[in-house]
């Protein structure tokens, strides 16, 4: 008589534990241990990248998020030449940020406060949940500089705070990346409060072709309020996040082999265990 043998288990990371280890909240394990280690380096994972100097997070991007530059350039704070010439001049020891304060062009002020709000938008997309593990390349400068560096549980906090606000305000993340459509809403016993200016502003760019990111960057905004702002008329019964393209159906004559559905538990342990590693 044959027993069979289960399989060996496979290293989960203790979500439990990773608060307690980070001080925050504990988005990401392999974040966590490259702060503990003081590393520095750039963090790449699926909707954005994080960069590290001694273990502190001193830029982030991501292509769902406006930058620094965005926000600088709007509304004719900066000229583009002067960040483009920055930008060109900068290296390890002097960044952009640093070249621009001591030319009289920014104030110190101005720029760290674009720059923590470019780092926390794009840390918000770089901290999604991912379906790919996180890689981490040593030693990667990035020409910025470290205007305002922030502790990772400060940015896993904002990044967990800023989730469960929009959740609230409607719990459909779909609408922070898709193209977004303009809807009529149902008639309700009680009008709906009306759009303010803010709302106003981002639902005459809503298009059928324009994301949430694109609109931010058109209005010369940050990412998280007009999220927030999207995420509100949503709720309002105005907008609503395109659905993805439907897969096409197969030419005639040729029939699709069976597809058995992958474990889907099994794959996102994998995942855990080789971002843990």
């Amino acid at each position: 008589m044959t027993h069979a043998v289960p399989p060996p288990r496979l290293p989960v990371r203790d979500r439990a534990a990773v608060p307690d280890r980070a001080g925050g909240g504990g988005v990401s394990p392999m974040l966590t241990r490259l702060a503990a280690e003081r590393a520095t380096g750039v963090l790449e994972r699926e909707h954005g990248a994080l960069h590290l100097a001694d273990g502190q997070v001193v830029h982030a991007e991501s292509p769902f998020a406006p930058g620094l530059a965005d926000l600088l350039l709007a509304h004719g704070t900066l000229a583009a030449d002067a960040w483009r010439q920055a930008v060109e001049r900068a290296d390890e020891e002097h960044g952009a940020g640093r070249l621009l304060v001591e030319a009289g062009l920014v104030a110190r002020g101005a720029l760290e406060i674009c720059h923590l709000g470019a780092l926390y938008d794009a840390g918000y997309f770089a901290l999604a949940p991912s379906s790919t593990p996180g890689r981490f390349h040593y030693g990667t400068g990035q020409l910025l500089g470290a205007v305002r560096p922030v502790t990772v549980a400060e940015l896993e906090r904002e990044t967990l705070r800023r989730r469960a606000l929009l959740h609230r305000l409607w719990p459909q993340p779909l609408a922070d990346t898709a193209p977004l459509l303009r809807t009529t809403p149902r008639r309700a016993p009680v009008p709906a409060t009306a759009p303010d200016a803010r709302q106003r502003a981002v639902l005459a760019l809503v298009d059928g072709e324009r994301t949430a990111p694109d609109i931010a960057r058109a209005l010369g905004r940050r990412a998280f309020p007009t999220l927030a702002d999207v995420r509100r008329l949503a709720a309002a019964g105005l907008v609503a996040a395109k659905p993805p393209p439907s897969a096409p159906d197969p030419p005639p004559g040729i029939t699709l082999p069976p597809v058995t559905d992958p474990d889907i538990t099994l794959l996102k342990r994998l995942r855990d265990a080789l971002e843990a590693l």
